[in-house]
């Protein structure tokens, strides 16, 4: 028998890891084994996973709180899964799942069981995932139809803003000039200018 190591995943640095850690220390995994990373999934350039893996060697037991712990979609979890299992050759236990604990049913057929439990609970992560980003963009569109504006407040225009766009889209003054006139930014003058001409508020062409 191999050491016993845990693995714990937060997505964000202000979730609480203590539910996995719970889980993790009464399993009896050693503190000193238990490996915790706080920052997405969203890619596995994660220092204390790495690290753990590279240690992992034979025979050595890896608990996990759940099967998303290992990846941030489908083909990740059962990528990382064949390196821990296969290359690495260590044994798995996801303790949401008893069925995915490969110290049982090293036969063939318990090996093709928990494979198929394994790319069932994948894609069930991956979708519930893509699931909830839906459901954050519906509310997102549904609070911009309400008036709800997002990120930082607009800054008010100069008051010589209107008299000076005025001349830009005539073509009396450079886009250049006409930022200068106002004080801003020249992208921003640009940008805002633009969207006056698209207004239709002034029907003449500017130029840069």
């Amino acid at each position: 028998m191999g050491n016993i190591y845990g693995y714990t995943r937060v997505s964000t640095r202000e979730q609480k890891e203590d539910r996995q850690l719970y889980a993790l220390m009464e399993m009896e995994v050693p503190r000193k084994n238990i490996y915790m990373d706080k920052q997405s999934g969203k890619n596995f350039e994660r220092p204390m996973y790495k690290r753990m893996v590279s240690r992992l060697k034979e025979e050595d037991l890896l608990y996990i709180k759940s099967i998303d712990r290992l990846g941030r979609n489908y083909e990740e979890i059962l990528e990382q899964w064949r390196i821990l299992t296969r290359d690495k050759k260590v044994d798995i236990v996801v303790l949401d799942m008893p069925l995915l604990d490969t110290r049982r049913g090293k036969d063939l057929m318990g090996t093709f069981l928990s494979d198929v439990v394994l790319q069932v609970l994948s894609f069930v992560a991956e979708n519930e995932r893509t699931n909830i980003r839906q459901r954050q963009r519906e509310g997102i569109e549904a609070a911009r139809r309400k008036g709800v504006r997002f990120g930082r407040p607009k800054k008010p225009l100069p008051d010589n803003f209107e008299p000076v766009c005025k001349r830009w889209i005539s073509g009396e003054l450079s886009c250049r000039e006409a930022a200068r006139l106002c004080g801003m930014p020249l992208t921003s003058f640009c940008r805002k200018g633009s969207e006056r001409k698209e207004e239709q508020k002034y029907p003449v062409s500017g130029h840069m």
